[in-house]
């Protein structure tokens, strides 16, 4: 049995996932197209040719999903609501299917007693939207306003507390700037309007859930920046990498202010996008927690390219996950302790909404699936989370990424996250060793909770 961590009463334990890459469905009871769809069916997009048409199934499947979580011990669930159920073209009416869906998601959740915890926003973006320019156009963000009110006005009876968006800085890069996911373009530093108008839309969202008396959380992938080294240049590609990977996201909400972009060419109004007023709306309602995404560090370096100021250089001498990450346990409260002293007061409670990592495993003969690496993974992280704790920082829960084995984005069915290992073939669950590990972890925290 693992032995329990000094963490606050009341901490909480959950899991988390998202809605394209194990629901499924795609075509079914009104779902429209999203910039995952048609990115998926684009030759090359994504690894071998994988889409999340089947995915995991669990549109089908949840009831058995829930008795999983159930069977975990766990005091929440966080999933995202997949915007092109409940509007096909991301205007409109609530497609009462999809919104039904999820009605019957969130009550089998309260009957197993844990608590939903929806993220409104993790990159399935309907296509009708983007044929519109997604989110380079600021009419997006008033659309996603619109969408949150009427998944708010349908389950806010029951979920109390909501994340707008799942990591905003990832969705601007790699869907925008890179075109590594969808929607597959890549404009490079001509995509900063993308992170005004998420952060846009993340206010006007915050606003509809405040006037409904719900909690407002945001998710945020963030990484404490490590110079390779303490020349002054490779400090200075820092600092720049810094504000673009952590600062850009978090200094508006909490601070109401852009940091200084000008490392990349940028002033305080990114290129234009920004209007009069919005950085009020931005920061108008205040977080009643920040959702932390947690997997490695970043090693930079001074500039190769001179169409960026930073090189990422690769951190060595630690283990690895079958996707190739830096695997650095203390990074975790490295990044906590950082957020406490950057943001001080101004900082909300934090939820570790993300963190696990890919295993190569496979069941043994006898059926089992032996995980070892994630259990010493999550083990490692979950110590560094107690560390930042007994050093003052206010986190209030674990998420851990992810309860089934999924379709990963552009590496489609090829890495693993999962508690519970998927056969995508059969779609026969399996839980594996960590799966156990965690559920033991929980009950041995419960009892001291509880005891």
């Amino acid at each position: 049995m693992p032995q329990p961590l000094d963490l606050p009463q009341g901490f909480r334990w959950g899991v988390s996932t998202a809605a394209y890459q194990i629901e499924g469905a795609v075509d079914e009871d009104g779902r429209g197209p999203s910039i995952w769809d048609t990115f998926a069916a684009r030759p090359g997009a994504v690894r071998d040719g994988h889409t999340g048409a089947v995915a995991c199934d669990h549109y089908h499947r949840y009831p058995e999903d829930v008795a999983l979580m159930k069977g975990l011990g766990l005091d929440g669930y966080r999933f995202s609501i997949a915007w092109p159920r409940i509007q096909p073209t991301g205007a409109g009416p609530a497609n009462p299917a999809g919104l039904a869906f999820y009605d019957r998601l969130v009550d089998a959740l309260l009957t197993a007693g844990i608590t939903p915890l929806p993220t409104l926003f993790h990159w399935d973006l309907p296509q009708a939207l983007e044929d519109a320019d997604g989110w380079l156009n600021r009419n997006t963000a008033y659309r996603f306003a619109e969408y949150t009110a009427l998944v708010a006005d349908r389950l806010g009876d029951r979920v109390p507390a909501w994340i707008t968006l799942n990591e905003p800085f990832v969705h601007m890069v790699y869907g925008y700037a890179l075109g590594i996911h969808g929607p597959g373009r890549a404009l490079m530093l001509d995509a900063l309007p993308a992170a005004h108008h998420q952060l846009l839309g993340h206010g006007l969202a915050a606003a509809v859930l405040r006037e409904r008396g719900l909690d407002v959380m945001i998710a945020n992938n963030l990484t404490p920046v490590r110079p390779a080294s303490s020349s002054e240049a490779d400090q200075v590609a820092a600092t720049a990498y810094d504000a673009l990977h952590n600062r850009l996201f978090t200094d508006p909400i909490l601070l109401g202010h852009y940091p200084d972009l000008s490392a990349f060419g940028v002033g305080p109004d990114l290129g234009g996008s920004v209007r009069d007023g919005d950085l009020k709306r931005i920061a108008a309602t205040p977080l009643d927690g920040l959702g932390v995404n947690y997997y490695n560090p970043t090693r930079i370096a001074a500039p190769t390219d001179p169409a960026l100021p930073f090189t990422e250089a690769p951190i060595e001498g630690v283990p690895r996950t079958a996707f190739d990450w830096p695997v650095v346990p203390d990074g975790l409260r490295e990044l906590l302790t950082g957020l406490r002293d950057r943001y001080g007061a101004a900082l909300p409670p934090i939820t570790i909404t993300e963190n696990g990592c890919s295993v190569a495993d496979e069941p043994a003969a006898d059926g089992t699936v032996q995980d070892q690496p994630r259990i010493d993974y999550l083990a490692g992280h979950l110590d560094a989370l107690a560390a930042a704790v007994a050093e003052g920082v206010d986190v209030r829960g674990y998420f851990t990424w992810s309860l089934l084995d999924n379709f990963e984005w552009a590496e489609g069915y090829h890495q693993r996250f999962g508690l519970v290992h998927v056969d995508f073939e059969t779609q026969r669950r399996t839980p594996k060793a960590s799966y156990a590990w965690y559920r033991d972890l929980i009950t041995a925290h419960r009892a001291v909770r509880e005891g």
